[in-house]
């Protein structure tokens, strides 16, 4: 993907609102107005520590996990002492949707922590209670 694709132009928003702009765009999901908001060097860390590049990977992936999922963002924190050059923002909630066989499902905690940088997102790290809920709906676990 060329740089223009990606995040060509730097948003001019805080922080916070460029992360939850994004968090917007890709839960629609809508990968490509996502890819605005990120830079052309994004590294994302999904749960299970699942490297990816672009919103799109994001995307497929929820698309295997569930048959639909969105987020209900609790807060938005900026960490204090952020700079143009590096400024961490949490994003703290719940998911909420359907299991690939349809079973519904909420509360589902999630934190996702980002690093933006000149506007754009080129870092994000999700984790959540998914596979926790996993391991119990196969007998595995107990919560």
């Amino acid at each position: 993907m060329s740089d223009n694709a990606r995040g060509a132009t730097p948003v001019r928003s805080s922080p916070a609102a460029v992360v939850n702009e994004f968090l917007r765009l890709v839960m629609i999901p809508d990968p490509t107005s996502a890819r605005r908001f990120v830079a052309p060097d994004l590294r994302i860390r999904f749960t299970g520590g699942r490297a990816m590049r672009d919103p799109a990977e994001c995307s497929a992936f929820n698309a295997n996990r569930y048959r639909r999922v969105d987020k209900r963002i609790e807060a938005t924190e900026t960490v204090a002492g952020g700079t143009a050059e590096h400024t961490v923002v949490y994003s703290l909630g719940t998911l909420h949707g359907q299991w690939p066989d349809g079973t519904p499902f909420e509360g589902n905690r999630y934190v996702d922590r980002y690093v933006v940088r000149h506007g754009l997102i080129v870092q994000m790290d999700v984790w959540n209670d998914s596979a926790e809920w996993l391991l119990v709906r196969a007998g595995l676990a107990k919560l």
